[in-house]
């Protein structure tokens, strides 16, 4: 019995050993690697770039009044629509202390010159009459009352416009009206009734009372790489998306490219703007984010390769064109010459044909 197993010990450890053996000596084999085959086919090529902005109306125009005081009524709300010249708000004038001292200084002298002219011109009056002067001298002193007259009344006229911003003699133009300059959509309304307001002048920009702009002169602004600015060129088409409407898509034409570069997160971009073509059935706003894809270069019915089976060493470019399959496959390495590139097919002007059967992706065993 103990003979029995001592054998079976033994065959036990000699299969252990040739099964071993055997499993060393099939992986000390070299595996064959084999590769999918791609052929060159023939198609079109576009590479294109894709720029980041936003819709922004051609002309955004600030309403700023002509005058300082407090904002007593708003017509207007963002979102209405206005015609050049509606009245958006009116102000009330606060006068300033020495204004209206002149303007009031002003009239007392025009009244003390009136009352001067209107003695004299009563006295020539009387001698005219009795023919002492002379018709001349009688016109002279008539002239120089109805100037007084006319004086006095700009005097007060100019008391009123201190104190209320309104003239007696054009009462609808006064300055106290802010009126919108452009027809257009009002985009934004920063004041309030009861805010005082300024007017713009040599050292100040002035108080925005509404911000209006023609929302059917749209432009796309946005912003392009150093190393693709280059390639673009005024008049060049690009097709606006925007993520808001996925549904929106307009096209657009190149009208400006910036000379000069700004530095944007350790890049330097250049800011581009082009005119969309607007269908007045698509409501856009102002500010939407969008995207315009650009079309750098293009070749039409050209032989083509997947980038993927193409070998770049320098300056020079390769594929490996198969030569045989048995025993395995077998493949020679060719000099070809490129051209556009769109990122997934890369076009071939020479070094291979249609015919060509090239070295794709390796096939991975299961």
């Amino acid at each position: 019995m103990k003979k029995f197993f001592r054998i079976l010990l033994w065959i036990l450890v000699a299969a252990l050993f040739i099964g071993t053996f055997v499993y060393l000596y099939l992986n000390s084999k070299p595996k064959e690697t084999r590769y999918e085959i791609v052929s060159p086919d023939t198609g079109n090529i576009e590479r294109t770039t894709v720029l980041t902005g936003k819709i922004e109306p051609r002309d955004e125009i600030q309403i700023k009044p002509q005058i300082s005081g407090i904002i007593t009524q708003i017509n207007v709300e963002p979102g209405d629509m206005v015609q050049a010249g509606d009245v958006i708000a009116v102000i009330k004038v606060i006068p300033e202390a020495s204004q209206l001292s002149n303007a009031e200084n002003r009239v007392n002298v025009a009244q003390i010159s009136l009352e001067d002219a209107r003695l004299k011109h009563e006295r020539n009056t009387t001698l005219y009459d009795k023919r002492v002067i002379s018709r001349e001298e009688y016109e002279t002193t008539l002239a120089a009352y109805n100037k007084a007259k006319e004086e006095l009344a700009s005097a007060r006229d100019a008391v009123n416009i201190v104190k209320q911003g309104v003239s007696q003699y054009n009462a609808s133009e006064a300055n106290t009206q802010v009126r919108a300059t452009i027809t257009g959509l009002v985009l934004d309304v920063p004041v309030k009734v009861g805010t005082s307001v300024i007017q713009a002048n040599t050292f100040n920009d002035g108080t925005t009372v509404a911000t209006i702009a023609d929302m059917n002169n749209l432009i796309f602004k946005g912003n392009v790489d150093e190393t693709e600015v280059g390639s673009l060129t005024v008049g060049m088409p690009m097709t606006i998306s925007i993520g808001a409407l996925p549904d929106f898509s307009s096209n657009a034409v190149i009208e400006y490219i910036s000379p000069k570069g700004t530095e944007t997160n350790g890049a330097n971009t250049f800011e581009i703007k082009a005119a969309i073509s607007i269908d007045p059935s698509v409501n856009l706003r102002a500010g939407y984010s969008a995207n315009a894809s650009v079309a750098l270069a293009h070749a039409d019915s050209v032989l083509r390769v997947p980038e993927s089976v193409v070998e770049f060493v320098g300056d020079s470019t390769f594929v490996y064109c198969l030569t045989d399959t048995l025993p395995q496959q077998t493949f020679k390495r060719t000099v070809i010459t490129t051209g556009t590139s769109d990122g997934i097919n890369i076009e071939i002007k020479s070094g291979i044909d249609k015919n060509a059967r090239l070295r794709g992706s390796e096939i991975k065993e299961k």
